[in-house]
């Protein structure tokens, strides 16, 4: 089978051509599930080390993503891991959640940076200059190589959750809206892990979310 293509360091190389050495490309992994958290993820790339084969994650197979994630790991210079639960979620909706975890990613990395490049999400209110970039994870290696830490990362806990609600089949659909999942709300009702504020779960066990309300 023929590899995906490689994010290009487009974007990267003119910035390090101006200067600006500490670029970290942002993405997140989990705005559309059902359940589960938010993770965001910022590397910040060495231009001395680059990293081949990154690409936007969900091109990815699970083997390769992992493959690419220990390699992220042992050549980037700073990788930064955020985790915002489903409670936060429900409570500021995902968009300000999302925001919340790249945020904090990037307050994780060991250094900091002088430039952000995000999958476009705007309004992170950084102290650095911020440039979002429309599939961004498919068009700047940095982001991608984000983009495949915070997948493998959200994988592995939806893999965990799967252990303690396997009824649901987390480890297969990772808290997606498939139809093995959506009838699994039909007959279950949410599980502590699911997001209430989302639609896919009120309507799918409205009468269950009403109960434990009462």
């Amino acid at each position: 089978m023929t590899p995906p293509p490689s994010a290009p360091y487009r974007f990267e190389g003119q910035a390090w051509r101006s200067g600006v050495s500490r670029i970290a490309g942002v993405d997140e992994a989990g705005r559309g599930p059902l359940a589960g958290p938010v993770v965001a993820a910022a590397v910040i790339v060495d231009p001395a080390r680059r990293i081949r084969g990154v690409a936007d994650s969900k091109v990815l197979t699970p083997e390769r993503r992992a493959e690419l994630y220990d390699v992220i790991y042992a050549r980037a210079l700073a990788v930064g891991v955020a985790i915002v639960d489903h409670e936060t979620i429900d409570r500021i909706n995902i968009l300000e959640a999302t925001r919340v975890a790249m945020r904090q990613a990037l307050a994780a990395l060991s250094i900091p940076p002088e430039l952000v490049i995000t999958d476009y999400i705007p309004g992170l209110a950084l102290a650095c200059p911020q440039r979002n970039l429309v599939d961004g994870d498919a068009r700047c290696a940095s982001v991608a190589a984000a983009s495949i830490v915070a997948k493998v990362t959200r994988d592995r806990l939806m893999l965990e959750a799967d252990t303690k609600f396997p009824e649901y089949g987390f480890a297969r659909h990772k808290g997606y809206a498939t139809p093995e999942h959506l009838a699994a709300l039909d007959r279950l009702g949410p599980c502590p892990l699911h997001r209430r504020t989302f639609s896919g779960v009120w309507r799918q066990g409205e009468l269950f979310v009403l109960e434990d309300d009462e």
